[in-house]
């Protein structure tokens, strides 16, 4: 794989626009992640083969069922992978339809970028995938965080794995001040987080974030899901569980897709 240091200054550059959660004021375009994937992406990648800014696009399901992996601004390992179709957010019924792309379990294989750029493998309960809720983030074109968890995040959820299984229950402390439910999984190829976290009635109030577990011989996940109160003044930004300025020390070398 080729490493994305020869085009990070421009994915940086393009995404300047896009603000952290809380900070929805900071720019005025909210179609900023459509407009660079759509008029930038795409038609350099179906041009000469070279998706920059993008790190990559893959339409190799058709545009409908793609999707492109963009660094973001924010952070050094970060990137976002982003539907090619108009899906606006979590709120969108598109993701929970029956045979919707699974894009959780397309952003867990795209976590070779923030590996490529942290400078080696991580292990696999550091990385972590989010999606904000509607009112947590900053553009309207679905887009999953892929980066590594916050050192406390971390150590919360193993001293925690024991009470996260194969129902939804309260996590027994907080996340960054917050309440969240978990759920143990064994694989993403087979389970939709959208349409395992959320339903129609509270998904824009919603967040959810899927971090790895397990070991590479025994793989797992945990889907954590968290809905903010209605009018109030807290949004569900699962986001705020990354750290978006360090990851920790690579256990291994560079891999492949």
């Amino acid at each position: 794989m080729r490493t994305i240091a020869w085009r990070l200054s421009a994915a940086l550059a393009a995404v300047a626009v896009v603000a952290a959660p809380g900070q929805a004021g900071a720019h005025s375009d909210r179609e900023a992640l459509w407009h660079i994937v759509h008029e930038q992406c795409i038609p350099d990648q179906l041009r000469t083969g070279d998706p920059a800014p993008c790190a990559e696009v893959d339409l190799s399901a058709g545009e409908e069922r793609g999707y492109a992996v963009l660094k973001d601004s924010e952070g050094q390992d970060q990137f976002l992978l982003i539907p090619t179709a108009r899906i606006t957010g979590i709120e969108d019924p598109a993701l929970r339809a029956p045979g919707a792309t699974n894009y959780f379990d397309e952003a867990w294989h795209a976590r070779v970028f923030t590996e490529n750029g942290a400078g080696g493998a991580l292990p696999r309960d550091w990385i972590s995938l989010a999606v904000n809720s509607v009112d947590a983030r900053t553009q309207d074109q679905l887009h999953i965080h892929i980066d590594c968890l916050r050192a406390d995040v971390h150590q919360a959820l193993a001293e925690s794995a024991g009470s996260i299984g194969p129902a939804w229950a309260p996590l027994p402390v907080p996340l960054v001040g917050d309440s969240y439910q978990a759920i143990a999984i064994d694989t993403l190829a087979s389970v939709n987080p959208f349409a395992l976290a959320t339903d129609s009635a509270d998904a824009a109030l919603s967040t959810v974030v899927v971090v790895g577990a397990g070991t590479a011989e025994h793989p797992g996940f945990v889907v954590l899901r968290r809905t903010a109160t209605p009018g109030s003044d807290d949004p569900a930004a699962g986001e705020n569980l990354q750290d978006h300025d360090v990851c920790p020390t690579p256990v291994g070398p560079l891999r492949g897709k």
